[in-house]
Parts: C-alpha cells; structure tokens; sequence
C-alpha cells in the first residue's frame, strides 16, 4: 500500500450517442435543431458539437427499433430536454425540420414531447 498521494484520473463528460438506423438523418435533424455542425464522420458514426464541447452521436444500428412511447412495449430509454423561449414557436419549427408530435402530451402548458426522426422522445420546454 503506497502512502503517497495521488490524483483521480481526469474524467470528463463527452457525448451522448443515440442508436439508430441512419446517423445521417438524426445528425442532420439535431444539427438543425442545435445549430451543431458535424465533428466525426464515418458509415455508421457520426458526431456533432463543438471542437472541445460535449457533444451528440448518432450510431447506426442494424436492428434498431423506435421507441413506442408511450405505449410501455418499447419504452424510451433515454431523452434529451431543450430549452426554448417560446414553446409553439420553438415547436412549429422543430415540426419543420421533421420532428413528429405525438398525441400523448403530459402537461404541454410546461413541456412538449415530440419525437425525432428516429423515433427518440425528445422535450422542449422553458423551465431550463
């Protein structure tokens, strides 16, 4: 046992990555969305951010199933909440770019849900 002191590795926060079935398509979506341009570019990987900034990834994978929230078959595993200034601005336009809403809203006069490209619920909201 050493009696020295050491220090913790450094460990920093750097991506979130979402599995889905076409990288491009999501990474094109959340870079619109984010105003993120394309850092990392392969087939099957491709990642968005800021040089030196945590960013987002977008994995292919073969057998990908959307999620079916929310409907508990395929339950969302994981989703990403954006602040806005103005939810039925911020709304109509993600809309645009081609997020769908669904029909289940939990409390739209605080949050919405909508679903990207892919399937993956994702929030808006003025909370944060």
């Amino acid at each position: 046992m050493s009696t020295g002191t050491t220090s913790a590795p450094a460990i920093r926060y750097s991506a979130v990555t979402f599995d889905c079935p076409d990288p491009a398509e999501l990474a094109r979506f959340y870079g619109d969305v984010l105003g993120l341009p394309v850092v990392y570019s392969s087939d099957d990987f491709i990642l968005i951010g800021q040089e030196g900034s945590a960013g987002l990834g977008f994995c292919r994978l073969a057998d990908y199933q959307r999620p079916t929230w929310p409907n508990p078959s395929h339950e969302k595993q994981a989703h990403i909440e954006l602040g806005v200034d103005d939810l039925d601005a911020a709304q109509a336009r993600l809309l645009a770019l081609g997020a769908v809403e669904p029909t289940a809203q939990p409390q739209p006069d605080r949050w919405r849900v909508l679903l990207d490209p892919a399937g993956h619920p994702f929030c808006i909201t003025t909370l944060v």
